[in-house]
């Protein structure tokens, strides 16, 4: 009985699962790309005085994806930035949450983005503030983190279409067979919404340039961006964190009053939320996610757990100082708390 039910509530969310994570890692794909046709410039834009520092921070933190983050800490890591800096950053990011937010309400999301891009110039400062008494200073020397990349190449090249269709590679063929799967769901009404509405003609639109930047980047792009770090190490935890969100709540909404649960110990949620954003990867946020965009919970919630978690953002602080992972993880965890219930308590 139990095994039918499971079953049957996997093939209920399934579409949807795929929907998100298709629009996710096209989005990833698409942010990465930028990214590496830039030679990483963003990052320049964050060193400077201590409020530059914290505009350019939390505007790196506030781009969606890891990216952001990553190149915040590579600079934190080398003592460009101030420990304020860096904290901007990780309280700004929503990690890869971000692109499923985008997914599931985006106007909603653009607006917990901008909130997010306050609160980590607020903390910042406050963080600063702090680390003067305690005398806390950034890491000064290493040299493991750099960004990374590629030969040069034009931004959707016709050559590189043709040369890459006549030298076909096996990870090659794999991702024009994925998008062109992706993309004839999403066509065909199988996934995603079975109507024309915007969000059906923004699904196929992504999943299209995710086709065309598979097919005419270079291989060295191609293996170790798209297959080596999206494909191979995201795609997979996305889709199982998000088809297991999906179908713990369409099975806790059918077989309990979810709605209720939650709405009696929505403060005791919001504390779960903080201590659950500790953990550095964006997939255990997506089931606030997700309940929010059931209305099961408030945004207060919603912008507690985002404010807390920084995806994978902090992974590589953590390999260089336990110490610096630490003292921002906690300092985040109290900062996102008063924010959360004083949000809460204001009724939001």
């Amino acid at each position: 009985m139990f095994i039918e039910v499971l079953i049957k509530g996997i093939l209920n969310v399934l579409p949807h699962s795929l929907m998100i994570t298709g629009f996710v890692f096209a989005m990833m794909v698409a942010v990465d790309y930028l990214n590496v046709f830039t030679r990483g410039k963003m990052e320049y834009f964050v060193r400077g005085r201590p409020l530059r520092q914290y505009l350019g921070s939390s505007f790196l933190g506030s781009t969606p994806g890891c990216l952001g983050a990553f190149a915040a800490a590579s600079l934190y890591i080398h003592g460009f930035i101030s420990f304020g800096a860096i904290v901007a950053t990780m309280v700004s990011t929503s990690g890869d949450a971000a692109f499923v937010m985008l997914a599931l309400f985006p106007g909603r999301a653009l607006l917990l983005f901008v909130l997010l891009f306050g609160a980590g110039i607020i903390a910042g400062w406050l963080a600063d503030k702090m680390a003067a008494r305690v005398h806390l200073r950034p890491c000064q020397t290493c040299d493991k983190l750099e960004v990374h990349t590629g030969p040069d190449w034009t931004l959707l090249s016709w050559n590189g279409f043709k040369d890459n269709l006549k030298s076909l590679t096996l990870q090659r063929a794999a991702l024009i067979l994925l998008s062109l799967v992706l993309l004839s769901g999403v066509f065909s009404g199988q996934i995603g919404p079975p109507d024309w509405d915007w969000i059906r003609i923004t699904l196929c639109l992504v999943l299209l340039l995710l086709l065309l930047i598979i097919i005419t980047v270079p291989d060295h792009f191609l293996e170790v961006h798209i297959w080596e770090h999206n494909a191979r190490k995201h795609l997979p935890r996305i889709f199982f964190w998000t088809l297991g969100a999906l179908l713990v709540i369409n099975l806790g909404e059918a077989h309990w009053d979810l709605g209720g649960i939650v709405s009696q110990n929505q403060a005791w949620v919001l504390l779960a939320a903080a201590v659950i954003g500790l953990i550095p990867d964006s997939g255990p946020h997506l089931i606030f996610v997700v309940l929010f965009s059931r209305g099961l919970i408030p945004f207060s919630i919603l912008l507690t757990s985002s404010i807390v978690q920084d995806g994978h953002g902090m992974l590589p602080l953590l390999s260089i100082s336990i110490k610096d992972f630490l003292s921002i993880k906690v300092f985040n965890l109290l900062f996102g708390l008063a924010v959360g219930y004083l949000c809460f308590l204001a009724g939001f």
